[in-house]
């Protein structure tokens, strides 16, 4: 299956009058979809043209509402906030058809003074990870697995009643049941459909263990594709249930007393050009080549201190619990699913699940914080790390998953790996953005739950 729209389909289509509009998308540093909406004439003069594309810098350095935070060398109210070249990646064209004479295609940022990708943009950053594994020689597979919330409640009648007692769309756990899948079709079916039609190839659906929780797992490809069909993927799904006047919550933790919501995130190692894979030898300790055993021990050395690209919010945190299917130890096992890694496969499929980050990861800082950890144990030549076969919540010898988003800050901010890795300007630029979501937290809200304890009895 070709997966994208080819430029020449695109500008036939937009000369024939098919094609009206062309959205031009890209991640923020949360992982969601921002950028403009263009007639399909002047995304052809304009975007394409000498003129180009442009917005502001600001987009990279604003909380969830949209408010510019404090901090960053980037850009501030002292330097007016300037624009950067939205840059249509022209590999990334496609159509959607639940939106009639509509098509997608994602940027890159481009800082206009140099001409160069602006280095804190997603992209970018994973960009600059898959260039370090050329550079040894080394390509990756990967596939991110998405869990959400879905609720019969639309977006709107949600908000109103501040994300309380919602409808979920399952009455009873059903994790794996074939009955609430039917029962789920006629909305899972059109995604699936919807996502192909668009080019995101997908391998099924399932139910899982949450009230009205879904899975729909997607094909493995390479880290930026991934990456890139990832967020779309995600932002579909919302538009696709908004049209039907449901809802859906990626939340890692949505509520104290349900499972959480992951993004388990399977990779593998080959060469450079992805045809030979360099991950399995039956020879070796649980199959791990000798490469490919320093990549997992990277990943587990460096799992508390790139943590903070795998958990981005103080909710992420809150998921990482004992006897919940999500991790709390940083040990790979085989087939064992109470390790934060997790090996599984044979031969050209071998991979490792890394099942730490959470469905409000943002992918493309996800899959470099862990393309970037296993590269610090290729560097290093790590041993490859012993297999564990026991029950991985009940030993408290093993490296912990950060607590809490406060320790996961100052371990980032300590990370002398992480800053050589990520280079000093993204390091710096990453850790002033978590700094100020925390602080947003800590210092400027009042939560509902010191309401109801404290508001009468203190």
């Amino acid at each position: 299956m070709r997966k994208t729209t080819s430029f020449e389909e695109l500008k036939s289509s937009i000369e024939s009058g098919a094609i009206k509009t062309v959205v031009c998308g890209m991640p923020d540093l949360w992982g969601r979809l921002v950028g403009k909406r263009l007639t399909a004439k002047n995304f052809l003069d304009c975007a394409l043209g000498s003129e180009g594309l442009h917005a502001s810098v600001y987009l990279f350095c604003a909380d969830m509402d949209m408010d510019p935070r404090p901090g960053f060398a980037l850009t501030g109210w002292e330097k007016g906030f300037q624009d950067f070249i939205m840059k249509p990646d022209l590999s990334t064209i496609r159509l959607l058809p639940w939106s009639p004479g509509t098509a997608f295609v994602l940027c890159d940022a481009i800082d206009e003074a140099t001409g160069e990708m602006l280095p804190i943009a997603p992209r970018s950053i994973l960009k600059r990870q898959i260039q370090r594994a050329a550079e040894l020689g080394l390509g990756f597979k990967c596939a991110t697995e998405l869990e959400f919330f879905m609720f019969r409640d639309s977006y709107d009648a949600a908000w109103q009643k501040r994300y309380r007692d919602l409808t979920p769309t399952s009455h009873y756990r059903a994790d794996y049941h074939i009955l609430q899948s039917a029962r789920d079709e006629e909305v899972i079916g059109e995604i699936r459909d919807a996502m192909e039609a668009a080019g995101i190839e997908v391998e099924n659906s399932k139910t899982e263990w949450g009230l009205g929780q879904q899975e729909i797992a997607l094909r493995y490809t390479d880290p930026l594709e991934m990456a890139d069909t990832h967020v779309l993927y995600k932002s579909w799904v919302k538009e696709l249930l908004a049209l039907r006047g449901l809802s859906a919550t990626f939340m890692a933790k949505p509520f104290i007393d349900e499972v959480g919501s992951s993004c388990h995130i399977h990779i593998s190692i080959w060469d450079e050009q992805g045809r030979k894979p360099l991950g399995f030898d039956a020879s070796k300790p649980g199959h791990m080549s000798t490469r490919f055993g320093s990549f997992i021990a990277g990943m587990i050395d460096g799992g508390r201190d790139y943590c903070l690209l795998f958990a981005p919010s103080v909710n992420s945190y809150k998921r990482f619990r004992k006897a919940s299917f999500a991790p709390v130890y940083l040990v790979v096992g085989q087939d064992n699913r109470t390790c934060g890694f997790r090996l599984v496969g044979h031969e050209k499929s071998f991979r490792v699940e890394s099942r730490v980050p959470g469905a409000d990861t943002n992918p493309y800082l996800a899959l470099a914080g862990l393309i970037a950890s296993g590269l610090d144990g290729v560097a290093s030549d790590s041993p490859t790390p012993p297999l564990c076969e026991e029950n991985a919540y009940e030993n408290a010898s093993f490296p912990r998953v950060p607590a809490t988003m406060n320790e996961s800050v100052t371990l980032f901010s300590a990370s002398t790996k992480a800053r050589e890795a990520l280079g000093q300007q993204v390091h710096a630029h990453l850790l002033n953005f978590a700094k100020e979501e925390l602080n947003a937290f800590e210092q400027e809200t009042v939560t509902d739950w010191e309401l109801m304890r404290y508001f009468e009895r203190v």
